[in-house]
Protein backbone atom coordinates (compact mmCIF):
# COMPACT_ATOMS: atom_id res chain seq x y z
CA UNK A 1 0.00 0.00 0.00
CA UNK A 2 1.32 3.45 -0.95
CA UNK A 3 2.50 5.53 1.98
CA UNK A 4 2.54 9.12 0.83
CA UNK A 5 2.44 11.06 4.10
CA UNK A 6 5.72 11.60 5.90
CA UNK A 7 4.33 12.98 9.13
CA UNK A 8 1.21 14.31 10.83
CA UNK A 9 0.95 17.36 13.05
CA UNK A 10 -2.13 16.43 15.09
CA UNK A 11 -3.06 19.95 16.21
CA UNK A 12 -2.24 23.51 15.19
CA UNK A 13 -3.79 26.93 15.69
CA UNK A 14 -1.28 28.64 13.38
CA UNK A 15 -1.71 27.08 9.95
CA UNK A 16 -5.35 27.75 9.14
CA UNK A 17 -6.58 31.26 10.01
CA UNK A 18 -8.88 31.17 13.03
CA UNK A 19 -9.44 27.41 12.84
CA UNK A 20 -8.20 24.33 14.66
CA UNK A 21 -6.42 22.04 12.24
CA UNK A 22 -4.02 19.18 11.70
CA UNK A 23 -1.32 19.01 9.03
CA UNK A 24 -0.62 16.12 6.69
CA UNK A 25 2.99 16.42 5.48
CA UNK A 26 3.29 14.74 2.08
CA UNK A 27 6.70 13.36 1.16
CA UNK A 28 8.54 14.49 -1.95
CA UNK A 29 8.91 17.76 -3.81
CA UNK A 30 9.76 18.94 -7.33
CA UNK A 31 11.80 21.88 -6.00
CA UNK A 32 14.99 21.94 -3.98
CA UNK A 33 14.74 25.32 -2.30
CA UNK A 34 18.06 26.11 -0.65
CA UNK A 35 16.39 27.43 2.52
CA UNK A 36 13.96 24.51 2.88
CA UNK A 37 13.48 23.45 6.52
CA UNK A 38 12.11 20.02 5.63
CA UNK A 39 14.84 18.03 3.85
CA UNK A 40 13.64 14.86 5.56
CA UNK A 41 10.22 15.35 3.94
CA UNK A 42 11.56 16.44 0.54
CA UNK A 43 14.03 13.55 0.24
CA UNK A 44 12.37 10.99 2.49
CA UNK A 45 9.62 8.46 1.95
CA UNK A 46 6.12 8.43 3.35
CA UNK A 47 5.34 6.62 6.58
CA UNK A 48 1.53 6.67 6.60
CA UNK A 49 -0.98 5.30 4.10
CA UNK A 50 -4.20 7.09 3.26
CA UNK A 51 -6.39 4.61 5.23
CA UNK A 52 -4.19 5.33 8.27
CA UNK A 53 -4.78 9.05 7.77
CA UNK A 54 -8.52 8.52 7.55
CA UNK A 55 -8.47 6.47 10.74
CA UNK A 56 -6.68 9.34 12.47
CA UNK A 57 -9.14 11.91 11.10
CA UNK A 58 -12.14 9.85 12.17
CA UNK A 59 -10.87 10.19 15.73
CA UNK A 60 -10.66 14.00 15.29
CA UNK A 61 -14.20 14.63 14.09
CA UNK A 62 -15.73 17.34 16.22
CA UNK A 63 -12.33 18.31 17.58
CA UNK A 64 -10.73 19.83 14.46
CA UNK A 65 -12.19 22.26 11.97
CA UNK A 66 -9.74 21.74 9.14
CA UNK A 67 -7.10 19.58 7.51
CA UNK A 68 -4.00 21.17 5.97
CA UNK A 69 -2.41 19.32 3.05
CA UNK A 70 1.24 20.32 2.99
CA UNK A 71 4.69 18.95 2.16
CA UNK A 72 7.02 18.79 0.31
CA UNK A 73 4.51 19.37 -2.46
CA UNK A 74 1.25 17.60 -1.78
CA UNK A 75 -0.21 18.22 -5.25
CA UNK A 76 2.42 15.95 -6.83
CA UNK A 77 0.68 12.83 -5.55
CA UNK A 78 -1.45 11.10 -8.15
CA UNK A 79 -4.39 10.38 -5.81
CA UNK A 80 -4.41 13.77 -4.08
CA UNK A 81 -7.71 14.95 -5.62
CA UNK A 82 -9.52 11.83 -4.47
CA UNK A 83 -7.88 12.05 -1.04
CA UNK A 84 -8.89 15.68 -0.58
CA UNK A 85 -12.40 14.82 -1.75
CA UNK A 86 -12.63 12.09 0.89
CA UNK A 87 -11.47 14.44 3.66
CA UNK A 88 -13.89 17.11 2.48
CA UNK A 89 -16.83 14.70 2.61
CA UNK A 90 -15.90 13.91 6.21
CA UNK A 91 -16.89 17.48 7.07
CA UNK A 92 -13.47 19.09 7.39
CA UNK A 93 -12.41 22.36 5.83
CA UNK A 94 -9.47 21.86 3.48
CA UNK A 95 -6.38 24.05 3.14
CA UNK A 96 -3.61 23.33 0.65
CA UNK A 97 -0.03 24.60 0.94
CA UNK A 98 1.55 24.61 -2.52
CA UNK A 99 4.53 25.89 -4.44
CA UNK A 100 2.24 26.45 -7.41
CA UNK A 101 3.98 23.96 -9.67
CA UNK A 102 0.86 21.88 -10.46
CA UNK A 103 -1.70 24.35 -11.82
CA UNK A 104 -3.64 21.61 -13.60
CA UNK A 105 -4.27 19.83 -10.27
CA UNK A 106 -5.12 23.12 -8.58
CA UNK A 107 -7.60 23.84 -11.39
CA UNK A 108 -9.33 20.49 -10.83
CA UNK A 109 -9.59 21.12 -7.09
CA UNK A 110 -11.07 24.56 -7.71
CA UNK A 111 -13.55 23.28 -10.29
CA UNK A 112 -14.70 20.52 -7.94
CA UNK A 113 -15.13 23.02 -5.09
CA UNK A 114 -12.78 21.09 -2.80
CA UNK A 115 -10.72 23.96 -1.38
CA UNK A 116 -11.50 26.37 1.43
CA UNK A 117 -8.12 28.09 1.69
CA UNK A 118 -4.78 28.04 -0.17
CA UNK A 119 -1.30 29.22 0.79
CA UNK A 120 0.79 29.87 -2.33
CA UNK A 121 4.57 30.10 -2.05
CA UNK A 122 6.09 32.97 -4.03
CA UNK A 123 9.70 31.80 -4.03
CA UNK A 124 11.27 34.71 -5.91
CA UNK A 125 11.02 36.77 -9.06
CA UNK A 126 11.62 35.04 -12.37
CA UNK A 127 15.30 36.01 -12.51
CA UNK A 128 16.25 34.27 -9.24
CA UNK A 129 13.74 31.44 -9.36
CA UNK A 130 15.95 28.71 -10.81
CA UNK A 131 18.81 29.53 -8.44
CA UNK A 132 16.66 29.46 -5.30
CA UNK A 133 14.39 26.53 -6.18
CA UNK A 134 16.72 24.51 -8.41
CA UNK A 135 13.80 24.21 -10.85
CA UNK A 136 12.35 25.90 -13.94
CA UNK A 137 8.77 26.07 -12.70
CA UNK A 138 8.09 29.82 -12.59
CA UNK A 139 5.58 29.65 -15.47
CA UNK A 140 3.58 27.06 -13.53
CA UNK A 141 3.62 29.29 -10.45
CA UNK A 142 2.24 32.14 -12.56
CA UNK A 143 -0.58 29.92 -13.84
CA UNK A 144 -1.46 28.90 -10.28
CA UNK A 145 -1.51 32.52 -9.13
CA UNK A 146 -3.84 33.47 -11.97
CA UNK A 147 -6.14 30.55 -11.16
CA UNK A 148 -6.41 31.71 -7.56
CA UNK A 149 -6.87 35.36 -8.52
CA UNK A 150 -9.84 34.33 -10.64
CA UNK A 151 -11.34 31.86 -8.17
CA UNK A 152 -13.64 32.66 -5.27
CA UNK A 153 -11.36 31.06 -2.67
CA UNK A 154 -9.53 32.81 0.18
CA UNK A 155 -5.79 32.50 -0.35
CA UNK A 156 -2.54 34.00 0.83
CA UNK A 157 0.79 34.54 -0.87
CA UNK A 158 3.94 34.02 1.17
CA UNK A 159 7.69 34.31 0.71
CA UNK A 160 10.55 33.02 2.85
CA UNK A 161 13.24 35.70 3.05
CA UNK A 162 16.93 34.89 3.43
CA UNK A 163 19.27 37.86 3.11
CA UNK A 164 21.81 35.89 1.06
CA UNK A 165 19.23 34.68 -1.47
CA UNK A 166 16.88 37.62 -1.99
CA UNK A 167 17.98 41.24 -2.20
CA UNK A 168 15.62 43.90 -0.90
CA UNK A 169 15.33 45.19 -4.46
CA UNK A 170 14.06 41.79 -5.56
CA UNK A 171 11.41 41.86 -2.84
CA UNK A 172 10.37 45.28 -4.11
CA UNK A 173 10.00 43.72 -7.58
CA UNK A 174 7.91 40.89 -6.12
CA UNK A 175 5.65 43.36 -4.33
CA UNK A 176 5.22 45.30 -7.57
CA UNK A 177 4.46 42.05 -9.37
CA UNK A 178 1.65 41.22 -6.95
CA UNK A 179 0.24 44.74 -7.23
CA UNK A 180 0.41 44.57 -11.04
CA UNK A 181 -1.55 41.31 -10.92
CA UNK A 182 -4.11 42.97 -8.61
CA UNK A 183 -3.53 40.69 -5.65
CA UNK A 184 -5.43 42.30 -2.77
CA UNK A 185 -4.83 39.78 0.01
CA UNK A 186 -2.09 39.78 2.62
CA UNK A 187 1.48 39.17 1.51
CA UNK A 188 3.31 37.25 4.24
CA UNK A 189 7.08 37.56 4.42
CA UNK A 190 8.55 34.83 6.59
CA UNK A 191 12.00 35.49 8.01
CA UNK A 192 14.36 32.56 7.68
CA UNK A 193 15.10 30.88 11.00
CA UNK A 194 18.83 30.49 11.49
CA UNK A 195 20.43 27.39 13.01
CA UNK A 196 18.17 24.81 11.39
CA UNK A 197 19.01 22.06 8.91
CA UNK A 198 18.30 23.09 5.32
CA UNK A 199 18.79 21.64 1.85
CA UNK A 200 21.44 24.21 0.97
CA UNK A 201 24.46 25.08 3.09
CA UNK A 202 23.56 28.67 3.88
CA UNK A 203 25.15 31.33 6.07
CA UNK A 204 22.95 33.05 8.63
CA UNK A 205 20.31 35.40 7.32
CA UNK A 206 21.22 38.82 8.69
CA UNK A 207 18.67 41.43 7.75
CA UNK A 208 15.20 41.89 9.13
CA UNK A 209 12.90 43.85 6.89
CA UNK A 210 10.11 45.24 9.04
CA UNK A 211 11.20 48.85 8.57
CA UNK A 212 13.00 48.54 5.25
CA UNK A 213 10.18 48.04 2.76
CA UNK A 214 8.11 50.89 1.33
CA UNK A 215 4.52 51.46 2.34
CA UNK A 216 2.09 49.87 -0.10
CA UNK A 217 -1.46 51.10 0.45
CA UNK A 218 -2.90 48.54 -2.00
CA UNK A 219 -1.09 45.54 -0.49
CA UNK A 220 -0.98 44.52 3.14
CA UNK A 221 2.41 43.09 4.11
CA UNK A 222 2.83 41.08 7.31
CA UNK A 223 6.02 39.61 8.73
CA UNK A 224 6.30 36.22 10.39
Amino acid sequence: MVKSVSNITPFTLLDYPNKTACILWYAGCNMRCLYCYNPEIVFGKGKFSFPEMISFLESRKGLLDAVVFSGGECLLHKDIVEQIQTVKTMGFLVKVDTNGSKPEVLKTLIEQDLLNYVALDFKSNRESFSTITQSDLFDQFEKSLQLLLNANIPFEVRTTYHSELLAKEELHDMIDYLKYNEYTGTYYIQHFRNNVETIGQLPDSRNRLEHQLPENPNLKIMFR
